[in-house]
């Protein structure tokens, strides 16, 4: 391990400024989560399934969202992509909390088409600004300040729900998240290597892919160049008789269009997705956990130890000189989430929260360091659009998932039953590269 990466890369004015910007811009929704499943079952007087599907629409309308507006990012610059969701996150979180339980639903998957996309921003802009060995410690500082916010994010809302209301504080959170993506349009973080406050360093896989095939191509006949401009990953269709003639097939356009998306790049996007399903399951455990006994004053804690082991688990990885598996640590985390059914008291639910808490920043560090490696930067925006897509794919499935478990069975089950998933999920990847190995070898 070497803790001296932290200081090294802290060092860098514009990665710290970076990384503080990216905690204000993600804060308010750090508090959104808490807040609308009290709004569902308090406000509303509604179960915990029902909590569930308004946090499913929301996260599924997030997932739809994300690509298109990280390949907006891609093709526009970070201004531009940001205005539709800075307007959205002051409208519809103003009138949302206001509506009936049937309108909250349309409200959270319009809402979630248009949330602002500060983390794959962020993680897509540190992918520019720097590289090699820093890279992993700089997005597991991301994922750490992440963990920071939600020690203090799900308390806050729990205060607002409890002591003021869950309309005033939904509301507090649209018009917050509006104010951060402002801030974020101000600061505009580089998200391609040729803008300012962007380093170069040592390529990556998917770059030196990139070369290897202009070698190749380079001295070819025409005809070969437009064909590997068209199949290369992540590349761009060169101008030529395809072009002119205006014929090319569907299944051509989709071949150039998800060129990056390669079973290893696919395989972190069911990471990421399993990731998702244990810590939106998770939260709605403890909460469910915690009101079912009257304690729902006390989620601040359990939170607050979840998150502070992840922010160990993550100053340990990231100071690692050796990646580790995202699925092998993900088949940790869903693996130690289990237990924490048994907690019969609030002092052994946040002692059970550790060993799941240290592996959750790692696994959604190594997922995003994965992804900057594998795909070009000229897709990255859109890739990581996808990877967010991917998370918030898997926080629609946990959240309902709990919910109808915590309906039907009881609190205590809810984290059997995602914990249980990611395992399966993790076995099934697993044994996907081992057959890919056979077959390659």
């Amino acid at each position: 391990m070497n803790f001296a990466l932290y200081r090294e890369l802290l060092r860098i004015v514009p990665v710290r400024r970076l990384l503080i910007v990216g905690m204000i811009a993600r804060f308010p929704h750090s508090a959104a989560g808490v807040l609308l499943t009290l709004h569902v079952v308090q406000t509303l007087d509604r179960g915990y399934a029902e909590a569930g599907a308004v946090a499913a629409l929301l996260t599924i309308g997030i997932a739809v969202g994300a690509p298109w507006r990280g390949r907006r990012v891609d093709s526009a610059g970070l201004r531009k992509a940001l205005i539709p969701s800075v307007i959205a996150e002051a409208v519809i979180w103003s009138v949302a909390p206001q509506l009936s339980y049937e309108w909250l639903l349309v409200a959270a998957l319009i809402g979630g088409l248009f949330t602002l996309p500060a983390f794959s921003v962020v993680r897509q802009s540190l992918g520019v600004m720097v590289s090699g060995e820093k890279r992993r410690t700089a997005f597991t500082l991301d994922a750490i300040s992440t963990e920071m916010i939600f020690m203090v994010g799900p308390a806050l809302g729990v205060v607002l729900a409890t002591q003021v209301s869950t309309v005033f504080g939904l509301t507090l959170v649209g018009l917050a998240t509006a104010g951060a993506g402002l801030f974020l349009m101000w600061f505009n973080p580089p998200t391609r290597s040729e803008q300012l406050g962007a380093v170069s360093g040592a390529p990556t896989e998917a770059e030196d892919e990139a070369a290897a095939v202009g070698a190749l191509v380079a001295s070819a006949p025409a005809h070969v160049t437009e064909a590997s401009a068209e199949l290369y990953p992540g590349g761009r269709a060169a101008p030529g008789r395809h072009g002119a003639k205006g014929r090319q097939n569907v299944k051509e356009r989709l071949a150039g269009s998800f060129g990056w998306l390669t079973l290893a790049v696919a395989v972190v996007l069911v990471v990421a997705a399993g990731a998702g399903l244990v810590l939106a399951g998770t939260e709605v455990g403890i909460v469910a956990a915690l009101e079912e006994s009257g304690r729902e004053g006390e989620l601040g804690l359990v939170f607050a130890a979840w998150c502070a082991a992840s922010v160990v688990g993550g100053l340990i990885y990231g100071a690692l000189h050796r990646p580790v598996s995202p699925l092998v640590l993900l088949l940790l985390m869903g693996l130690f989430t289990i237990p924490m059914g048994f907690a019969e008291n609030t002092l052994a639910l946040c002692l059970l929260s550790i060993l799941p808490g240290l592996l959750c920043a790692p696994v959604l560090s190594a997922a995003s360091e994965r992804i900057a490696d594998l795909v070009v930067e000229e897709r990255r925006g859109e890739a990581m659009g996808w990877y967010g897509s991917a998370l918030t794919s898997g926080v629609a499935l946990g959240a309902p998932l709990a919910g109808i478990t915590i309906d039907t069975v009881g609190p205590s089950a809810a984290f059997t039953a995602v914990g249980s998933a990611a395992v399966l999920i993790c076995l099934l990847g697993l044994g996907a590269q081992q057959v890919r190995r056979r077959r390659a070898s």
